[in-house]
C-alpha cells in the first residue's frame, strides 16, 4: 500500500476541504505580519464603512472596513491569530490539568478520587459559558485571564475520560507486573498508562477545540475577552452589530470565518472519534 493510499483510507477527500480551511487560517495566523494587507490597528476617516472591494486613496479594502476605516481582513487575520492561540493554549492547559488529575484519581482512589471526581461534578453542573462570564468577571478581561478561565471551566472533560481509561487499564497483566517489579507511580502512568489513553483524550481535543473558538468569541462579543485595539473575531462582530443594515460586511465576515473554523474542527473532531473507536 503506497503512502498515498494510506492517507487516502485514514483521511478521506471528502475531508480534505476541512483540512486546507484549517490549513489557511492557521498559515494566515502564523503569516499574519506579512499576508495582511494593512495594519490592524491603522485608522482611516475617510474610508469609514466602505464596502468591500473599495479603494481610497490607494489602500483597498477587500473585505471592507469598519467604523474607523480599519481594514477588516487585516484585522479578520489578526483576529485568526488570537483565536487560534486562545484555543490551543486553552486546550493544551485544560488538557494537561485534566488528563493529569483524572488518572491521579483513577489510580490513587479512596478519599482521593472521591475528592476530585466530585469537584468534577461541581464544575460539570454549572453550564460552561455561565461559568466562564463569572470567574472573567471576577478575574477582569485579558487574554491570560481568557486562557485561563477556558482552561479553568473545561479541564473536568478532560479528566473524566482520563478516569475512565485509567480504570479500564490499570489491572492488565503488563501494568500490575510493572508495578510489581518495583516500579514508581510516575513511572507506570507515564510509560504505561498515558500512551495508551493518549487517543481518547485527542478526540476531546479536537472537540473542544472549536469549542474553545467560540467560547472565546463569546466573551470578547461581550466585552470580557481580549481587550480593544486588539482584534478578535468576537468583538468584531460585536461592533458589527451596530451596522447591520448600513454595513453588513463587518457582522457577516466575521462570522463566516468563525462557521467555517468551527464546522471544520467539528467535522474533522467526529472522523478521528470515528477511527480511535475503530468504525473507520
Amino acid at each position: 500500500m503506497t503512502a498515498s493510499s494510506r492517507l487516502g483510507r485514514w483521511l478521506p477527500p471528502r475531508l480534505w476541504v476541512f483540512v486546507a480551511i484549517l490549513a489557511m487560517l492557521a498559515l494566515a495566523a502564523l503569516l499574519a505580519p506579512w499576508v495582511a494587507p494593512q495594519s490592524p490597528e491603522a485608522q482611516n476617516l475617510l474610508g469609514r464603512l466602505r464596502p468591500p472591494g473599495t479603494e481610497v486613496r490607494g489602500i483597498t479594502y477587500l473585505l471592507g472596513s469598519d467604523e474607523l476605516g480599519r481594514d477588516l481582513l487585516s484585522r479578520l487575520i489578526y483576529g485568526a491569530q488570537v483565536s487560534l492561540t486562545v484555543a490551543a493554549l486553552s486546550v493544551l492547559v485544560s488538557g494537561t490539568i485534566g488528563t493529569a488529575l483524572g488518572m491521579i484519581a483513577a489510580w490513587s482512589g479512596g478519599w482521593t478520587s472521591t475528592i476530585i471526581m466530585r469537584l468534577v461534578d461541581i464544575v460539570l453542573s454549572v453550564p460552561a459559558i455561565l461559568l466562564a462570564i463569572i470567574t472573567v468577571a471576577i478575574l477582569g478581561p485579558g487574554f491570560i485571564n481568557v486562557i485561563a478561565v477556558l482552561a479553568f471551566t473545561r479541564w473536568p472533560r478532560y479528566a473524566r475520560v482520563a478516569y475512565g481509561q485509567t480504570l479500564g487499564l490499570m489491572n492488565l497483566p503488563y501494568v500490575r507486573l510493572s508495578r510489581f517489579m518495583g516500579a514508581s507511580t510516575l513511572r507506570v502512568l507515564s510509560r504505561h498508562i498515558l500512551p495508551n489513553i493518549i487517543g481518547p483524550i485527542m478526540v476531546v481535543v479536537t472537540l473542544e477545540f472549536g469549542l474553545m473558538v467560540l467560547f472565546e468569541a463569546g466573551l470578547s462579543f461581550l466585552g470580557l475577552g481580549v481587550q480593544p485595539p486588539t482584534p478578535s473575531w468576537g468583538a468584531i462582530l460585536s461592533a458589527g452589530r451596530n451596522y447591520v443594515t448600513t454595513a453588513w460586511w463587518i457582522a457577516v465576515f466575521p462570522g463566516l470565518f468563525l462557521f467555517l473554523l468551527i464546522l471544520s474542527v467539528n467535522v474533522l473532531g467526529d472522523h478521528v472519534r470515528d477511527v480511535v473507536e475503530g468504525r473507520r
